[in-house]
């Protein structure tokens, strides 16, 4: 069995399940945050009026909250969604509540991560569909919906179909000018925004073997963007050391078989790579940076799960320092820790000599809710995982995805940039 096979296999109390098997799954963790929790709390409302027991948990020591979408709060319906799901957290004495403006706190899917919420071989679900991003940690994690998240609450397990896994492999270590990112763009180039369509995505080889944890996190998270049931990276002693980092002991890895079996298997060398950019109004509208449009932007935005991590800023700096920005260009750490780090370390002062805005943890601007949404006819380059109509502000404004790299080079050039073409 591979390794999503063996911790769903695991996890439903099976010696081997293969894919297309129905099975229920033991989950290890669940988390909401204030878009999906109150829905899940409307999802209660309902079945109390049917006469269902809500008033227990299964393990609330098992379930975490985080407030990202809508802080600060945009308006009287967002103020309010944070009060139902605070008063939800303190009636069924949920202990982990990252709450905004009071100390750690940050994008749901960072703080997965940072906060080592999330073990390797776990079973995780969340109300987001970016889920995903977590198992680079090596643990199956998906999005789940509203109704599928109270059931999880109520009973500790789920059903799932055992996905069919793809396979992708990279030969070597990435070129200092292409990222993750990249990598990840490439290949929802290649096989479509339905490609991974309820499938598992497996990242492997040398070149996955070399990158950083945080830089895969970036693939799984835009596994979502090819359809795919979960994303997953084989834990090695790099993710072992990353979360014993976080403070996470009793860490028990588990690993595919040597003759593990995978429905496709896709090949790519590093060398070959080129900085991409995806073109509106899709994730798999790639092309090389060198062949863009040229364009005139409005913005820059750096932020989100998918572009914020400490390591994303870091790489950021490198283009920024002793530059101007010649466009709107706002900058979110993805988690107060990171921007705490970014601090310490005068990361945030390369940002703002250069020009640049910073901003708090939040995934407003992302999913068009607020804090710098765009304007018709506005165009910008952002490190999100998204740029369908409407998904940063107006229907008719435009969103170039790209890396962090060409982010910050495009947000100094005031057009789409290859970060090796700056002067």
């Amino acid at each position: 069995m591979n390794i999503t096979e063996k911790i769903l296999a695991r996890a439903s109390g099976k010696s081997s399940i293969s894919p297309g098997d129905v099975t229920f799954a033991n989950v290890d963790k669940v988390m909401m945050h204030d878009v999906s929790g109150p829905g899940v709390i409307k999802v209660f409302e309902k079945l109390q009026k049917q006469g269902i027991d809500t008033e227990k948990l299964w393990d609330p020591s098992r379930v975490w909250v985080a407030e990202d979408h809508f802080v600060p709060s945009a308006e009287k319906i967002s103020a309010e969604n944070i009060s139902k799901l605070t008063a939800f957290v303190k009636k069924y004495n949920i202990g982990r509540h990252f709450r905004y403006g009071m100390g750690q706190y940050g994008i749901c899917h960072t703080i997965s991560h940072e906060e080592a919420m999330v073990m390797p071989g776990d079973v995780y679900v969340g109300g987001d569909s970016h889920t995903n991003t977590t198992g680079a940690l090596g643990a199956f994690a998906c999005g789940l919906g509203h109704t599928d998240i109270a059931y999880v609450l109520l009973h500790g397990r789920i059903w799932f179909r055992v996905p069919e896994t793809y396979y992708f492999h990279l030969d070597a270590k990435l070129p200092d000018h292409i990222m993750a990112k990249d990598l990840i763009l490439h290949i929802i180039g290649e096989i479509g925004t339905d490609g991974g369509a309820y499938r598992a995505m497996q990242f492997g080889g040398p070149g996955i073997d070399a990158m950083s944890v945080q830089s895969r996190l970036t693939l799984c998270n835009m596994t979502t963007e090819a359809g795919a049931k979960c994303g997953i990276v084989e834990p090695d002693q790099k993710t072992i050391q990353y979360l014993e980092s976080r403070g996470a002991t009793n860490i028990n890895p588990v690993t595919g078989d040597a003759d593990a079996q995978y429905a496709k298997r896709f090949e790519y060398e590093a060398e070959k790579l080129e900085p991409l950019v995806a073109e509106p109004f899709s994730p798999e509208n790639t092309k090389p940076v060198r062949e863009a449009p040229t364009v005139e932007l409005d913005k820059s935005y750096i932020g989100s799960c998918t572009g914020a991590k400490y390591e994303d800023l870091v790489a950021v700096a490198r283009i920024l320092k002793g530059r101007k920005v010649r466009i709107r260009t706002e900058i979110l750490p993805a988690a107060i820790s990171i921007y705490r780090r970014a601090m310490e370390n005068g990361l945030l002062s390369i940002f703002l000599d250069a020009g640049a805005t910073i901003g708090p943890p939040t995934c407003g601007a992302c999913c068009g809710a607020h804090m710098g949404v765009l304007a018709k006819d506005e165009i910008c380059i952002s490190t999100t995982n998204r740029n369908f109509p409407g998904r940063m502000g107006h229907v008719e404004s435009q969103t170039y995805l790209a890396s962090p790299l060409v982010a910050a080079a495009s947000a100094v050039t005031g057009k789409i940039t290859d970060p090796r073409d700056l002067p």
